[in-house]
């Protein structure tokens, strides 16, 4: 899918900004909705998405991947206000760690924390981008139950597709 760095890194600037939309959306108050008693909270589950970024690039960078070694500024915000801010200033630091790589560097494996070797390219798609897509749909839905409203991502939200039927009415 990402034949090459540049590639990867315009489509994965598309779904941070979007990823932002929705950090930015979340039910003011909600931070420690749980609808799960043994999964995250909303605050939790936002800050993974951070948190996906700058440990995977970690890892990235230092040619394995390892849960003890922590990303600097990685410590989750405690308000829904400081999720969004702190997502962007993580993943900046994750794309500088990315930048670095050449499209040379795809093929080369890299030790995932199963201990398998495991492609920079594959990587990038999915422990990165696709992990990123789906906790942030995770994210939305949860919003919605927590009364937030989620702002449109690959089309309108169902507020907006009733807008429009209204509108056309």
């Amino acid at each position: 899918m990402f034949g090459n760095l540049q590639f990867f890194l315009e489509a994965w600037d598309w779904e941070s900004k979007k990823t932002v939309e929705v950090l930015k959306s979340l039910a003011p108050s909600q931070y420690d909705f749980r609808p799960d008693p043994k999964g995250r909270s909303l605050g939790e589950l936002a800050w993974h998405l951070a948190e996906i970024d700058g440990y995977m690039t970690l890892g990235l960078e230092k040619g394995a991947f390892d849960f003890d070694a922590k990303p600097p500024g990685i410590e989750r915000p405690r308000t829904i206000e400081g999720l969004a801010p702190g997502y962007q200033r993580v993943h900046a630091d994750a794309v500088a760690r990315v930048k670095k790589l050449t499209d040379a560097d795809l093929d080369r494996t890299v030790k995932f924390f199963d201990g398998s070797d495991m492609p920079i390219k594959i990587v990038l798609l999915g422990p990165i981008y696709s992990h990123l897509i789906h906790h942030r749909g995770q994210l939305m839905y949860m919003n919605r139950m927590a009364g937030g409203k989620n702002p449109m991502i690959y089309g309108p939200t169902r507020e907006m597709t009733e807008e429009m039927a209204r509108a056309r009415a």
